[in-house]
C-alpha cells in the first residue's frame, strides 16, 4: 500500500524536503556579500534574512525571486535536486515538498508538492499548490513563462493584471507570466491547485 501525504499537503519522512536556506547562504558568501548588504536590495530586514538562511522561516515567492535575482541566481535553481533524470515516477507521499509564506498571524505555509524534479534545462515546472485558507501569495509575481492550472478543490481568488477571478473546484486557467499575478484562498478548506509554467520559475 502506498503511503499517503497528512491532510495538510506535507509528505511523510520517505518524501524530499527541499530547503533553500543553505543555497541561498552559499550564493551569497560566493559572492562576498553581507546579510546587511543583500537584505538592503531586497526591502527586508537583515534578521529577516539570516532566519531564512537558517531555515527558521520560509519566505514567499515574491522575497524568493527578489532574492534569487540579487544573488545572480533563479528560483529553480534554488530548488534544484542533484540528479536530472528522464523518467520520474512519484507515488502518492513520496513527492519532494516546498514550503512558502506562512505568517506570524497564524496563517500556515502553503505547500508545493513537485510534479517535475526541478535541474538545468527544464522546460516545465509543474507543482500541486496546496493553499491553506487565508494562504496568499506575499506579494505580487512577474516573471517571463507562461502558466496554466486546474483547481481540484476548494476555492481561491486569482488576479492576473488587475483582472479578479473567483475560481472553484473544476475551473482551469491559462495567462502569460509577463502580466502581474497573484492569488489568495478566499475559502475555508485548502485548496489544491495543479499549477504548471514554462520556463521554470
Amino acid at each position: 500500500m502506498n503511503e499517503r501525504s497528512d491532510k495538510d499537503g506535507r509528505s511523510p519522512a520517505t518524501a524530499t524536503q527541499i530547503t533553500v536556506g543553505e543555497k541561498l547562504r552559499h550564493a551569497r558568501r560566493l559572492q562576498n556579500l553581507t546579510l546587511k548588504s543583500v537584505a538592503d536590495r531586497v526591502a527586508c530586514s537583515e534578521s529577516m534574512l539570516s532566519k531564512i538562511e537558517r531555515g527558521r522561516v520560509k519566505p514567499g515567492l515574491d522575497l524568493l525571486a527578489r532574492l534569487a535575482e540579487t544573488l545572480n541566481a533563479s528560483v529553480a535553481a534554488l530548488f534544484s535536486e542533484p540528479e536530472s533524470m528522464g523518467v520520474v515516477v512519484y507515488q502518492d507521499g513520496e513527492r519532494p515538498v516546498i514550503e512558502v509564506g506562512g505568517n506570524a498571524e497564524g496563517v500556515a505555509p502553503t505547500i508545493l508538492q513537485r510534479l517535475v524534479p526541478l535541474a538545468d534545462g527544464r522546460l516545465l515546472n509543474g507543482n500541486v499548490h496546496i493553499v491553506p485558507p487565508g494562504g496568499v501569495t506575499s506579494g505580487t509575481l512577474i516573471h517571463q513563462g507562461e502558466e496554466v492550472g486546474f483547481i481540484v478543490e476548494g476555492y481561491i481568488e486569482l488576479t492576473v493584471d488587475g483582472k479578479v477571478s473567483l475560481l472553484g473546484a473544476g475551473a482551469s486557467f491559462y495567462f502569460s507570466s509577463t502580466l502581474p499575478h497573484s492569488y489568495r484562498n478566499i475559502g475555508t478548506d485548502t485548496a489544491r491547485i495543479v499549477w504548471v509554467n514554462s520556463p521554470p520559475y
